[in-house]
């Protein structure tokens, strides 16, 4: 369903990372004390400006603010977001 939205600009489209639910001893953790997670993956890219072109592509693992970007209701899909690409701190290499 994510496919079919198409950011324009210089807009990216990224579903953010499941925080942990356990820890590494196998503790279950309460949603309280869960981090919020700031690592995403790209879903989709605008074509960017004239300019600048943008700088993540689709897969991409990338590192986002604690705060910002604009949460879309997508039926079928949680934690998607849309980020500018000035917004977007590093892509995570492994």
């Amino acid at each position: 369903m994510a496919a079919r939205i198409a950011p324009l600009f210089n807009r990216v489209l990224i579903r953010r990372s499941k925080p942990a639910e356990k820890t590494v001893g196998g503790i279950l953790l309460p949603e309280s004390a869960q981090d919020k997670n700031n690592e995403g993956e790209v879903v989709a890219v605008g074509p960017g400006r004239e300019e600048r072109p943008v700088a993540v592509a689709v897969g991409d693992k990338v590192l986002l603010p604690e705060y910002g970007g604009s949460k879309i209701g997508v039926p079928g899909e949680d934690d998607l977001f849309l980020f500018h690409d000035d917004d977007i701190l590093a892509v995570i290499k492994e």
